[in-house]
This record gives C-alpha cells, structure tokens and sequence, in this order.
C-alpha cells in the first residue's frame, strides 16, 4: 500500500479542471478546450503513475487503499480501491477522455461560453467515472450511481440534436427508477448486515448469513438498476434514445464507459454480496441475456440512423457480457470483463469516426444520405471499416477474443444458451458490413464541394483506439493476466465449482 492517495488525485482532478474552466475569464474562455484538454493528458500521466503502484501479482485483492469516515451515524464511509478489473475500467475511462475532448474539438463552432460548459461538463463525467469504479462502500457507491445522472443529462439535454429534451428527459426517468428500487435495497441491506460507522463496506457486507427470501429481493433490487443502466432487454429503450440525440462524444462516454457500471456491479455487488440469490437468478437472466444478444443484433439491422445502430449493437454486446458473467465460469466470467474494456474501444471508434462523417455531411445522421463516400475520405473509409470489424468481433481484434472467450465459457456450463446465442455472430456481420456498404461503397457522389480526409487532430484521435483494439487482439494476456485474479476471486464468493480452472488463492482484503 502506498500512502499517497492516488485514487482520490484521479477523482479530484478532473473536478479542479472543470472548476478551472468554468472559471475562466472573458477572453480566456477560447482556451478552455486547451486548458480541458491539458487537465485530462495530466490525469492520464496520473494513471500511469498508479498503475506501477499497483501490485500485477495480487490483482485478485483490492489496492491502493483508502478509507475515512465520511457520515459513521450512518455507517457511511469513503471508501475507495481497486483489483484488477476496476482498475482497467477506470484506465478506459481515463484514457478516453482526451480522445473525447479532442474528437469535440470543433463541435461548439465559435460559441467559446458552449465550449467551456461542454468540456467542463465532460470533466466532471469523467471524476464520475472514476470514483465508481473505485467506491468500495455501497452507499458510496450509490451516490455516485445517481451523481453521474447530472453532466449526462445536460451533455445529452443542453449540447444534443433535435430530440435532445425527449432522450435527456427518457434516460434520467429510467436511471432515476433504477436507483430508487436500489436505494431501498441498499438500505435494507445495511438493517441486514453488521451495522456500526462502516456498515456499508463491501468487506463488511461479503459473507453475511441472509434469509434466503431477503436475499433474493435484495438481489433483484441491484440487478434491475444494474439491467437498466448496462441496459439489458427489456429495460433498453432509453439507450437508442439518447445516443441519437447525443453527439458522438457524449455518446462514447455513455456507451463506452457509463453503461459498464451496469455490468460492473453485477460482479462487485449481485454476485458478491448474493452469491446465493445469484445462482437462483441464473437461468432468468442468462435468458434475458441471450434475448438482449440477438434482439439487439436484429433491431441493429433495421436501423437508417448511424446513432440508433450503434446503440443497437451495445444492446446485443451488453448480453455478451451479463452472458459472461453469469456463466459462471472462469472463462467466461474472463470474457466478459476483458468484453467490458474492448466493447469501449471499440464503441468509441464506431461513434466517434461516424461523429467525423456527420460532421462532414453537415450534420446528417441517416446512412442514406452518405454512400460512395470512400471515393472522397479514403482515410475516414479505412479506419471506419477496422471500427466495422471490430464491431463483428473478426479475428485478430480484440473483440473477438473477448466474444470467443464468452462463448467458450457459457457453453461449459450452460451449451443450450450458448448455441441458441451463436447466430448473433453472423448478424453481426451483417449490421457491421451492411453500415459499412451503404455509407461507404458505390459511385462517387456529387458533392459539389471539397470535403476533407482525416485531419491531423483526427488521426491523433483514432489511431489510439485502433492500436487498442490490434494491441488487445493479438496480445489479451495484456489484460487478461489483471483481469482473470479478480474473476477467480469472484467465483469463489459465489462458491461455485469452475468447470475449466482451479479457484484463486483467496484472500480477506476485499
């Protein structure tokens, strides 16, 4: 353990660098994409810093410590760490950002007062995004789900397109249910648990002896607000919605990175704290997920809008991964972790070269009003057909590792869902090819104007993720080796027998 707090330095700069930017004076308030920007590469200096204070070999317990009393008449505390899993979520997150700031470079124009409300607001998604990956105190942590509502709605209600008000107003009415039903969850829990000045700890939450009714209703509390924020089908409505009306950064950090703490809390809380109740639940959710896998890829399918397909894809990707995690499996459970983090490079990519494209075609979204347009932006054509591929899981990308591990795993223990889920691959292909054919192949259109290839800013923004979604596929162990320690130890709270792999040394840091 060291003692500097590097978690809470990653939480609270991006909070000083958005009070910065809103703070700027007059004429200084042109500088505040720059002065954003500079905030964010500090923070990614900051994670790398961090991560050579965090221990590889015992990635399965959680590090870089930190825990104070925050309200002890509640039992609440701020508590933050993290094993491997949480550790590369927040890496996404961090890493990201810039690439964000910079593909919104030009989005607000000339309007500096917009583009300083925009980048603060990005800023302070991103201390979000941090600090729920990191809370280890379940009140903590509920906070934080619900405080991220606030920059998203006004990135997607203030700075999106036409049906911006509907989508904001759909995705903070779904959210807002979702947390309800799990603040009383939550405080259930506590009544249940040991009570004292750290009565919401995770560690002091794990292990409990519940009745077996209570826990499954405190089980079916988290995971139907995990369900809509990860979304799942049938709860996934609100999703299409607001990545159409949102502009294509804000829709990366919703769908890369927001929607993981869906995912993310059903291994952190509905397995670890209900290990019982989670094994109950198995085969209803395995059956929502392979429902959300092949509904999603065929709703992919049908769509005109580059926006609406995408989300549409995230729908079935999120079913990969609840389908990961409640196989129950080391590999499985594998899969959908290391799925977390290659579905957000690789949704990044997808929106925010499509976000280059519409700004191109003043503004348009519909894929009918492109076509032929490799002929003009070969440069835009061929990194939008590796985020294509990426997007239909083909070999050598990272997606296909994570997808082919999932299918592994689930077909261990559970064939009969694995194989029911296996043609989502081939429409897969189609939703991915078919995007790429209508908007990019075909006689050269008549524009009657210059349009420009990739720019300088826009290759620094995408060859990032592409050298992400090559490095991750040709070399998982990258991540696997910090990922796998953390999915062993969740099987072992879980205390089911791993079909392909002895369980991992456990451990009472948790």
């Amino acid at each position: 353990m060291t003692e500097f707090p590097w978690l809470t330095a990653l939480i609270v700069l991006p909070l000083v660098g958005a009070a910065v930017v809103w703070a700027l004076p007059g004429a200084a308030r042109r500088r505040a994409r720059e002065v954003a920007l500079g905030f964010a590469l500090v923070e990614v200096g900051l994670l790398v810093a961090a991560f050579t204070q965090f221990d590889v070999a015992q990635a399965w317990r959680h590090q870089l410590l930190e825990t104070r009393p925050w309200i002890p008449q509640l039992g609440v505390s701020y508590a933050v760490g993290v094993d491997g899993l949480g550790l590369l979520l927040i890496a996404l997150s961090v890493l990201l950002v810039p690439l964000v700031l910079l593909a919104a470079w030009r989005e607000q124009g000339d309007d500096h007062g917009r583009a300083r409300h925009y980048a603060a607001l990005i800023l302070v998604t991103a201390a979000f995004m941090v600090a729920v990956f990191a809370a280890r105190d379940v009140f903590f942590f509920y906070l934080l789900f619900e405080a991220m509502l606030i920059p998203v709605y006004f990135l997607i209600g203030s700075f999106g397109g036409a049906h911006r008000r509907y989508a904001a107003i759909k995705f903070l009415l779904f959210s807002l249910l979702g947390g309800l039903i799990m603040l009383v969850a939550v405080i259930a829990l506590y009544f249940v648990g040991p009570g004292g000045s750290d009565g919401f700890l995770v560690s002091s939450l794990t292990g409990l002896d519940i009745d077996a009714s209570t826990e499954k209703w405190l089980f079916v509390g988290f995971f139907i607000a995990f369900a809509i924020k990860a979304p799942m089908w049938p709860v996934h409505t609100w999703l299409p919605d607001a990545a159409s009306a949102a502009k294509p950064a804000t829709a990366v950090l919703l769908v890369g990175v927001l929607d993981k703490v869906g995912t993310y809390g059903m291994i952190r809380f509905c397995l670890q704290l209900f290990p019982e109740a989670s094994a109950w639940a198995t085969p209803v959710v395995i059956t929502l997920a392979v429902i959300s896998i092949l509904y999603g890829a065929m709703l992919a399918i049908a769509q005109t809008d580059f926006m609406r397909l995408i989300a549409f894809t995230s729908v079935s990707h999120f079913g990969f991964i609840v389908l990961g995690i409640f196989a129950m499996t080391s590999v499985g459970g594998g899969g959908a972790a290391l799925y977390m983090v290659n579905h957000g490079f690789s949704t990044a990519a997808l929106f925010l070269i499509v976000g280059m494209l519409i700004y191109r075609n003043y503004g348009s979204q519909q894929i009918g009003d492109f076509g032929g347009w490799q002929r003009i932006t070969p440069g835009v054509a061929g990194v939008f057909l590796v985020a294509c591929l990426s997007a239909l899981s083909l070999p050598g990308l990272s997606t296909f590792v994570s997808e082919f591990l999932v299918f592994v795993g689930t077909y261990q223990r559970y064939p009969v869902a694995a194989l029911v889920a296996l043609p989502a691959v081939v429409l897969a292909s189609i939703y991915a090819l078919w995007m790429y054919k209508r908007s990019m192949t075909g006689p050269r259109p008549d524009l009657g104007r210059f349009v420009p290839d990739l720019s300088l800013r826009e290759k620094v923004v995408v060859a990032p993720l592409i050298i992400a979604l090559l490095g991750l596929g040709f070399f998982p162990k990258l991540a696997l080796d910090v990922i796998d320690p953390a999915v062993q130890q969740t099987l072992t709270h879980v205390d089911v027998e791993d079909v392909s792999a002895p369980q991992a040394t456990s451990g009472s840091e948790r």
